[in-house]
């Protein structure tokens, strides 16, 4: 497995994109390409100690430019041809490398990526979409767009349903998964114009639909897939980020507030690191760009050396589940039945 790692992007760059790889190349046995500027790589690499039988596998890949988190991604990516992004994302076009994975500027990736990889051959999506997985009471969900378009079109939440039931199929091993839309409300007609122009173009797909639900109904596991805008989807998935940061605190403090419970809650920590292990983003790494024709991980900006190794599991398990492939094929599958 050959995962072009963007070493310069993310708030921690390069240091936690470096330590990251090397957990990746330690405990998964991945060949990582670190891109970015090379002096620096070197640098940073040697400060992580022994490499003695993981060397081989980490390669620094030279690219001078950086697309900084601040700046506007359309005109970045046309000024910055040589930027760690561009050259990471051509690694994978020329099959140099099996995907790409970045914590840089979201907006810098999705048009990197865009330029470099397009969308899958015949794709009906217009935009690709940024599709997480969340924990629910009943397992997991996928919402998607958390990001990567804050202005959608009516056709484009379509768009969004059938490649989010496409990959709830793919991931979560559902024959039939339920798409839900997000709204303020579930009555039909609740919503904004472009999601009630959209809903009538999501009835007409061969996917499970079952019509709006509300963002307390997501964590609870009513639906499968939650279709959003990618501006909605950002606010709830931080929103989200930030409450289980509450509380996780909270109970901190509640438990030791006094000897007696510090003591109780010695016995309690085992259910504790799960449920953290569970709720953390930074177990789950990074999310995929679906409709693009090849993988592309984006990572929390954020992102610890964990959660670094962690996207990269998760680009070399959706390269394992041949998912552009799957999603190309089911696309193809999907027009030809809705087809006049």
């Amino acid at each position: 497995m050959r995962v072009a790692l963007d070493a310069m992007g993310g708030d921690h760059a390069p240091a936690a994109p470096v330590a990251g790889a090397v957990r990746a190349a330690r405990t998964l046995g991945y060949e990582i390409q670190l891109v970015g500027r090379e002096a620096e790589l070197r640098e940073v690499l040697r400060a992580q100690g022994e490499l003695r039988g993981v060397e081989h596998l980490l390669q620094i890949v030279d690219a001078p430019e950086v697309i900084q988190m601040d700046e506007h991604p359309a005109q970045a990516v046309r000024a910055k041809r040589h930027s760690s992004m561009a050259v990471g994302v051509d690694l994978v076009k020329q099959g140099a490398a099996d995907c790409f994975v970045s914590a840089g500027n979201t907006g810098g990736v999705l048009a990197t990526a865009l330029l470099g990889l397009r969308r899958i051959e015949g794709s009906t999506s217009d935009r690709p979409a940024l599709a997480a997985q969340l924990p629910t009471v009943r397992g997991r969900c996928i919402v998607l767009d958390v990001g990567a378009n804050a202005d959608v079109r009516p056709e484009w939440l379509a768009q969004f349903a059938l490649m989010g039931s496409i990959y709830a199929e793919i991931s979560l091993r559902s024959d039939r998964p339920r798409v839900a839309t997000l709204s303020n409300g579930e009555e039909e007609g609740k919503g904004n114009a472009v999601l009630n122009a959209a809903i009538p173009l999501i009835r007409q797909l061969p996917i499970n639909y079952i019509g709006n639900i509300e963002g307390n109904d997501i964590t609870a596991g009513a639906a499968d897939v939650v279709v959003v805008d990618g501006f909605a989807g950002n606010i709830f998935l931080k929103g989200a980020e930030g409450v289980v940061a509450t509380m996780t605190e909270l109970i901190r403090q509640e438990l030791t507030r006094n000897p007696l419970r510090a003591a109780l809650a010695l016995g309690l920590r085992p259910a504790f690191r799960s449920l953290r292990g569970r709720l953390s983003y930074e177990e789950y790494g990074g999310v995929p760009l679906l409709g693009l024709n090849g993988v592309c991980i984006v990572a929390h900006g954020r992102s610890t050396p964990l959660a670094m190794q962690n996207a990269i599991r998760v680009g070399a398990e959706c390269v394992e589940l041949r998912l552009v492939d799957k999603i190309r094929d089911r696309l193809a599958a999907a027009r030809a039945s809705i087809a006049p």
